[in-house]
């Protein structure tokens, strides 16, 4: 993209990448609706989680886009959206406060949380934060090892859902600031719950990936795409996509009524989003179904999250 007339505010959105905010939203959305089915929902730690969630999401877009132009793994040659700092439409130093700034409000908003969910949520919350930043930043940086796939997994998946859950549970089960897990805080059914959001999140990641592989190889950068190449990230593509449609049949099995199928209804769109990853690797096709899959992890979890609810 010309940098040709971008208004600031335009850059800084473009910084932000908002169409990755599902990935922050979908956690939540399924931690709402498994606790409304427990009764045990509590709106403010919920909207806190919903706001430190997004936070985390967004300062980590800041990072990446900082540190991937600064180590050289941006380049004109990269097919992916516009980073702001290697094109140099917002100066490194501004990207990288804006940054810092991101992470101290998601800190702020944690001491409520801390305060609520004790010892448990202050470890998760510095785990996230040192997660998004050390994805690129760092001197280790775990997304140029092969590492961003995992990491995608477990905390914009497992520990999001979960840690979302528990939080409005402990705020009405547990006393001030536990000091460990208190009994009947989190549930088995959150943590499958977690399963097919933390799938479909990776495969975000995944598509990103596979855009971007041949820059990247290029550049240094090890992700799975390039250590393993095309065809292993499109099985790794479909196989998340496998996990997400069987979880809620594991909640038929066990109770839940048949509104748990409701992400069923989304599987047309999947498998038109599949057949992209399948067949494509330019980032003309790959561009559109990275958003396309930001979408589908919102509306399997909203209609998951509604299933769980009615279900």
């Amino acid at each position: 993209m010309s940098t040709v007339d971008v208004s600031r505010r335009k850059a800084w959105l473009m910084a932000a990448r908002p169409q990755t905010l599902p990935v922050a939203a979908a956690p939540i959305l399924v931690g709402v609706g498994l606790a409304l089915d427990a009764g045990v929902f509590a709106p403010l730690p919920a909207l806190a989680a919903f706001v430190g969630a997004t936070l985390i999401q967004v300062g980590t877009n800041f990072a990446n886009d900082y540190y991937d132009a600064i180590k050289g793994a941006d380049t004109d040659e990269r097919e992916g959206f516009t980073r702001v700092t290697q094109s140099g439409l917002i100066e490194p130093e501004e990207v990288k406060r804006a940054m810092a700034l991101t992470f101290a409000l998601a800190v702020l908003v944690g001491t409520y949380l801390v305060s609520v969910g004790g010892v448990p949520i202050l470890v998760i919350g510095l785990a996230s934060i040192a997660s998004g930043i050390a994805y690129t930043g760092g001197p280790y940086p775990y997304g140029y090892r092969g590492l961003g796939d995992l990491f995608v997994f477990v905390f914009f998946g497992l520990v999001a859902v979960t840690g979302t859950y528990y939080v409005q549970a402990a705020a009405l089960l547990a006393d001030p600031f536990p000091l460990w897990v208190p009994p009947g805080t989190v549930s088995t059914e959150a943590v499958v719950a977690s399963l097919p959001v933390a799938a479909l999140a990776t495969a975000v990641l995944v598509v990103n990936n596979v855009r971007d592989r041949e820059t990247d190889r290029e550049t240094g950068k090890r992700t799975l795409a390039v250590l393993l190449g095309y065809r292993f990230s499109r099985f790794e593509y479909a196989a998340l996509f496998a996990l997400a449609y069987l979880t809620p049949l594991w909640f038929l099995a066990t109770g839940f009524g048949l509104p748990v199928l409701l992400p069923y209804l989304t599987v047309p769109y999947a498998a038109s989003v599949l057949r992209t990853l399948l067949s494509e690797t330019s980032g003309e096709a790959l561009n559109p179904a990275l958003e396309r899959t930001g979408k589908l992890l919102a509306a399997f979890a909203a209609l998951f999250a509604v299933g769980l609810v009615i279900g």
